[in-house]
């Protein structure tokens, strides 16, 4: 049986080269899924108690030669399975190859580079010393780099520590160093701002990363101005991207059960009232642990609902180029949006306790100021840096009334605000930002609450000391630009408008000492505890 399909099996392979130089991956699939049960169980023994002699000598070299075909056979499947992202299919392949042969050395490195991909840094660690432990005369060099590269990501997957310092010295030139999955002291709990939130379960000092995590898809473009366009709105440009963007995630999704899970987990955006949010799952943190096998998925969830996914993506998708973010390295020039699992979960508020970092596929989540046990951490949808009337017509925009603790403080002292505004007319900024300040002070207003309303009026600040004539006018009477800093710092977290000010303000005054390390405490906030001392001021002293 075996010798009888051995014409067939050298077609095969024929044609397989043929689809393989057209890179034609899904019928090399198909030809090799084929070739494959052609071969069947590899050929098991060719003595099967039978007689011996030339016969059962010819019957195991047949059986051998079908063996290595289907080796062969599994492991183009795979790489082409893992050149269509199909990683989870390349792994079965790569383990039923294993159990052909437990030492073949390009399984091995093929699983361990899969399982990297993938953000399983300890079993493929295991992959990459049993390769080496097995073939360490030959490519040893190579190896040892995997290994040790393997093992750095494990221990920074466990800790969450990040180092960028000589990548952003080297303004970000070439690839930044490698980053690994992790997943920081947080959980997914109910949340008072609307169905479901995140919360540390430690406090956490401003700049910690609390989530770094790989986009499931990005999808990234130049779009024009709207102005350049046929019809004033750019929209064609990015129609296209999105749809190209849905059809790669629809593809994902198709092919791994895990993230057809984790997509599955998040919000539709219909849940619109209590007691639909009340009823919300609250998606074991086990979901988001790279190491959690995809078969534990395989069987929920495993039709494919395109109209639910497209939901999902219309209210959980990010966009890189946002006023919560930072993009660093060469993507900063595209209009990028993608979706990060867990990211989605984080809820508005307008004293918001994180920020994203955007480096490649990559989203680090990090604490902008400091946060609480127990705290829900949120993120800010738009521009808080402004008053309240004008944020909550942003709210609305969005589909929601927010009430966090800082609206309805600046509810609360409606009447001192307004009072203020109404100074607006007839006054320059100065004299605003001089009655404002000496409001607050007869009114009371303690240490947060000020860091609130100087993030109100951020604009007029912004304008006070951006002006030299007005600086010097008002020479003595406004705070230094490094105490509003701070303020705001605290109560909204960083920003890197605020960080600009303050910068400024350093430069033009020669300031050391105290004002130099709320600077620097700013930046940790802006950018995150991702580079060293000296990095951080070199960043700070450029902007």
């Amino acid at each position: 049986m075996q010798i009888g399909v051995e014409d067939e099996l050298h077609h095969l392979r024929s044609k397989a080269t043929e689809l393989l130089l057209k890179e034609d991956w899904k019928g090399y699939i198909d030809l090799y899924t084929h070739l494959i049960s052609l071969c069947g169980d590899g050929g098991g023994g060719g003595d099967d108690g039978g007689g011996g002699g030339d016969g059962g000598a010819a019957a195991a070299a047949a059986a051998a030669k079908v063996h290595k075909t289907l080796c062969v056979a599994l492991s183009n499947r795979a790489e082409a399975r893992a050149r269509l992202r199909d990683l989870s299919g390349a792994l079965e392949d790569l383990d039923r190859l294993l159990q052909l042969d437990p030492s073949h050395l390009k399984t091995l490195v093929s699983k361990g580079k899969i399982l990297l991909d993938l953000g399983r840094y300890s079993r493929a660690s295991e992959c990459f010393r049993r390769a080496l432990s097995a073939h360490g005369a030959g490519g040893a060099e190579s190896l040892r780099a995997l290994l040790d590269r393997a093992r750095r990501l494990e221990v920074r997957s466990r800790t969450g520590s990040l180092d960028l310092s000589d990548w952003i010295l080297n303004r970000c030139v070439g690839n930044p160093p490698d980053l690994a999955e992790f997943v920081g002291p947080i959980e997914i709990r109910r949340s008072g701002l609307g169905g479901r939130g995140l919360f540390v379960t430690k406090s956490v000092e401003s700049g910690t990363p609390l989530i770094v995590t790989k986009a499931v898809v990005i999808g990234r473009g130049i779009l024009p101005e709207a102005s350049n366009t046929a019809d004033g709105s750019g929209n064609g440009a990015r129609m296209v991207m999105w749809k190209d963007f849905v059809d790669r995630i629809i593809s994902v999704a198709e092919r791994c059960p895990k993230t057809l899970a984790l997509i599955y987990a998040l919000s539709t955006g219909e849940d619109e009232d209590d007691e639909q949010r009340s009823k919300l799952t609250i998606p074991s943190m086990n979901l988001f642990n790279p190491d959690t096998e995809d078969e534990t998925f395989a069987v929920r969830n495993n039709e494919l609902d395109v109209e639910r996914i497209l939901k999902v993506l219309d209210v959980n998708c990010l966009t890189e180029n946002s006023v919560s973010a930072k993009v660093w390295g060469k993507n900063s020039g595209y209009s990028g949006v993608g979706l990060w699992v867990l990211p989605s979960f984080l809820n508005h508020c307008c004293a918001p306790s994180v920020r994203r970092l955007h480096i490649n596929d990559w989203v680090v989540i990090h604490a902008c100021r400091d946060i609480k046990a127990g705290e829900e951490i949120t993120s800010a949808y738009f521009d808080v840096l402004s008053p309240l009337d004008k944020r909550r017509e942003m709210a609305k925009r969005w589909g929601f009334e927010c009430e966090c603790e800082r609206c309805r403080f600046e509810a609360e002292k409606a009447p001192f605000l307004k009072e203020v505004e109404g100074m607006l007319r007839g006054v320059d900024v100065g004299c605003v930002i001089v009655r404002l300040e000496q409001g607050m002070r007869k009114w009371g207003v303690k240490e947060k609450g000020r860091g609130f309303i100087r993030a109100s009026f951020w604009a007029f600040y912004e304008s006070v000391y951006g002006s030299e004539k007005l600086l010097r006018k008002w020479k003595g009477k406004v705070p230094k630009e490094s105490e509003v800093g701070e303020s705001i710092g605290e109560s909204v977290g960083g920003d890197e408008r605020v960080l600009k000010m303050v910068m400024k303000g350093l430069k033009r005054g020669g300031g050391v000492g105290i004002e130099v390390e709320r600077a620097l405490r700013l930046g940790r906030g802006t950018y995150g505890k991702v580079m060293k001392r000296q990095a951080m001021r070199a960043v700070v002293e450029q902007i």
